[in-house]
């Protein structure tokens, strides 16, 4: 009896993310949704808020690096976190403003 070969095929282990080529608006698109944007202005922390709710965070990560590296690598946006710290840092309400955009224009897509 001669036995026959047995052929065993592992599991491979992938990741499905949203493929982007990067982020919806550019930083300083303020003026492409002024919703966004007043409410940025004038109530910075309640912004943060609605972006930390929509990612499922603690209200108060909105504003954060960590809450910006979340977002652009969960979609595939080039960068860094060393970008992300520098805009966060200097462009905070800029930052949070294309946050709450991108997120905006996903859930209008369908890939939030």
């Amino acid at each position: 009896m001669n036995p026959q070969p047995v052929v065993f095929v592992q599991p491979q282990f992938s990741v499905a993310t949203a493929q982007s080529n990067g982020w919806q608006t550019g930083l300083m698109d303020c003026c492409s949704d002024c919703g966004v944007c007043l409410c940025g202005i004038f109530c910075t922390l309640c912004l943060g808020c609605q972006v930390a709710s929509d990612m499922n965070e603690c209200c108060l990560c909105g504003g954060s690096v960590a809450m910006r590296t979340l977002y652009r690598t969960r979609y595939g946006i080039p960068g860094s976190i060393c970008s992300d710290f520098c805009t966060t840092l200097w462009c905070s309400l800029c930052s949070l403003c294309q946050l709450k955009r991108d997120i905006n224009r996903r859930k209008e897509m369908g890939i939030f």
